[in-house]
């Protein structure tokens, strides 16, 4: 499906790629991971051919149709049914050619064809879909240009997915889409019949969707298979065996050299010195995995906690004008101590909610009463697009601290992961991970009591994501959120409120009953979709019985990725044994059977992935066919 071969890419002299290669087979979901500035976008643009490698090779199957959301989104008159539609243009130049043609053969091969490509029930597939991605029938009739540029995003995705190319290559999908958009898009990629390539921080995306992983670093791609998590623990796996690996070098390395300098100056053992010195000039360093080290999010709590409560909501009403009344009946309180998690579709309210605690938004009814000495700290994305695009991260932190020494500034900047390479940068060439560690450094200054974060992680990798995390819960004031991003709000959040249905209640269940729900939800449209309406086929009881009819298939994959990824760990270990200088000499034997295993242990894993991929799609079919996620 798609192979790249010995890749190589440089940016201003500077290597992205060296001799990358990376080989991705039909139905395969690939989650792209790496830091970020590590060329993952970049890697796209090369795949697409927008720019072109210095060296090495990205071969796509003949006639392969790519998908990958363009960054001009649709913003004109046409519906949002009528963008989605257009976009499989066979079907579209088939029906106009319908109108048209008169020749009787010809005729009946375009219906012939119409009926192949599911024309006629193409309106249905696309309203699910944008269904799926927040939009309501009503929605789907409306002209592209009355929605902002994060739901017109959704339209381009919705356009694409419809599309049905053979590759889906998306970037960061989940960073405009709600927590229940999330979860549609990772049902519908993993049951997706085509392939994709998909760059992703979402570590419960990567972990629900993809089927293997594209690590890129130090310029080059290696693969794993399963999830991030399983990705995770190979990888430290892997490391571990290589620093055990690199002590015994270590130890044969300071062997030698105690032999050279004790027989250097003997003339019965220079031979032998020689010959040793010629060993330690030829022994290969084993390849550990270094983590360069992240650089922390520091948000200092206040210095003195308030009484409780420092926010109180008496029956308030929000809205922008007196006949639009976006949300009623609000009585929440929020505590010095709260870390609370707000759920809800978008356009529901949330961020409505958020300028009513932040003070941005008035009450139309009500009262909203805070602690006279409250310190908020908001991080939206609004406010990284009123950086001062102009003024570099110290001009930004130079306002807040004219007092101050440029050492100390400097340490500030530091402090967020903003040293000397980036600090004098101007904001608006900075990276998005990088305006939201400045953003995080701006509204922490002044030791806030709540920290009100809407979506604070689109922009962060992995890692950071982790670094974040760990800042937040170290963070002794009141912290809401608003994210689609499951894994921050499980680690930090105690709380759950939805905003539903025109108000803001709280939310009994976990983040994956929530899930569990959007699913049940997702699958009862599709129901009333099909005509079935809102009649259930199957009771629990059912469906117990039918995950158990398929479970020996779910075993029969699972054990396949484990005998997978023991074989792939074994590999670099044969390497690093086969790289001892002189073992071919010293002891052929051992080197003979090292290479033959090898090879043995590189065709079985071809094998075992052709198994894997095969059981994997049965279990999926058996899946869609009982019904089951």
């Amino acid at each position: 499906m798609l192979h790249i071969n010995d890749l190589t890419y440089r940016i201003e002299g500077r290597p992205l790629f060296t001799k990358a290669t990376l080989a991705i087979s039909q139905g395969h979901k690939v989650g792209l991971v790496g830091r970020n500035g590590t060329g993952k976008s970049t890697l796209f643009r090369l795949i697409k051919g927008e720019i072109s490698p210095d060296d090495g090779e990205i071969n796509l199957r003949k006639n392969m149709r790519l998908g990958a959301v363009d960054q001009e989104v649709p913003s004109g008159p046409q519906s949002l049914m009528a963008t989605v539609l257009a976009a499989d243009k066979e079907r579209a130049s088939l029906l106009r050619e319908a109108e048209t043609a008169k020749e009787p053969l010809r005729i009946a091969a375009i219906h012939t064809r119409l009926a192949d490509i599911e024309a006629y029930s193409a309106e249905a597939r696309a309203g699910a879909i944008l269904s799926g991605l927040g939009f309501s029938g009503e929605d789907q009739q409306r002209p592209c240009s009355d929605f902002s540029g994060g739901w017109r995003m959704r339209v381009a995705l919705a356009a694409m997915l419809f599309a049905k190319p053979d590759m889906l290559l998306l970037d960061e999908p989940t960073n405009y889409l709600d927590i229940e958009g999330a979860v549609w898009l990772e049902a519908h990629i993993r049951t997706y019949s085509g392939t994709a390539l998909i760059v992703s921080h979402d570590r419960d995306f990567l972990n629900k969707a993809v089927t293997h992983i594209a690590h890129l670093r130090d310029g080059k791609l290696f693969s794993y298979t399963g999830g991030y998590d399983r990705f995770e623990a190979a990888l430290a796996e892997q490391n571990r065996l290589n620093m055990a690996l690199l002590g015994k070098q270590e130890d044969e390395r300071r062997r030698l050299e105690a032999f050279v300098i004790r027989n250097r100056a003997k003339a019965s053992k220079a031979k032998q010195a020689q010959s040793r010195v010629k060993r330690l000039e030829k022994m290969q360093p084993v390849a550990t995995i270094i983590s360069d080290p992240i650089a922390p999010i520091d948000l200092p709590g206040p210095e003195r906690q308030l009484s409780p409560p420092i926010i109180r909501f008496d029956e308030v009403k929000l809205g922008y004008a007196e006949d639009i009344v976006i949300l009623r009946g609000l009585n929440q309180r929020i505590d010095p101590d709260d870390r609370i998690g707000i759920l809800g579709k978008n356009g529901e309210g949330k961020s409505t909610f958020a300028k009513g605690v932040m003070g941005d938004l008035l009450p139309q009814e009500g009262f909203i009463k805070r602690h006279k000495k409250l310190r908020i700290g908001y991080f939206a994305q609004h406010q990284i697009d009123s950086l001062n695009p102009l003024a570099s991260a110290y001009d930004h932190i130079l306002e807040l601290m004219p007092e101050a020494t440029e050492a100390q500034r400097r340490s500030r900047l530091a402090q967020f992961g903003l040293g000397v390479k980036n600090a004098e940068t101007a904001a608006g060439d900075l990276s998005g991970g990088e305006k939201a560690r400045l953003l995080f450094s701006l509204i922490g200054f002044h030791k806030p009591h709540l920290l009100v974060l809407d979506e604070p992680a689109n922009h962060l990798d992995i890692d950071s994501r982790a670094e974040l995390i760990k800042s937040l819960n170290a963070y002794e004031g009141a912290v809401l959120i608003i994210s689609h991003d499951r894994n921050l709000l499980e680690a930090v959040v105690d709380r759950l409120w939805l905003v539903d249905r025109g108000t803001v209640s709280t939310y009994d269940g976990s983040l994956e009953d929530y899930r569990t729900l959007q699913l049940e939800k997702d699958r009862s449209n599709k129901k009333a979709n099909s005509g079935e309406g809102d009649a259930r086929k199957q009771s629990r009881k059912y469906a117990a019985e039918a995950r158990k009819r398929i479970s020996p298939l779910k075993k029969a994959y699972e054990n396949l990725e484990e005998r997978i990824e023991k074989a792939k760990i074994r590999i670099p270990v044969i390497d690093k044994e086969l790289s001892v200088s002189d073992i071919f000499t010293l002891n052929p034997d051992k080197a003979v059977k090292l290479g033959k295993e090898r090879v043995e242990l590189v065709k079985l894993i071809e094998n075992l992935e052709l198994e894997w991929l095969e059981a994997l799609e049965r279990f999926e079919a058996a899946k869609i066919a009982e019904g089951i996620d």
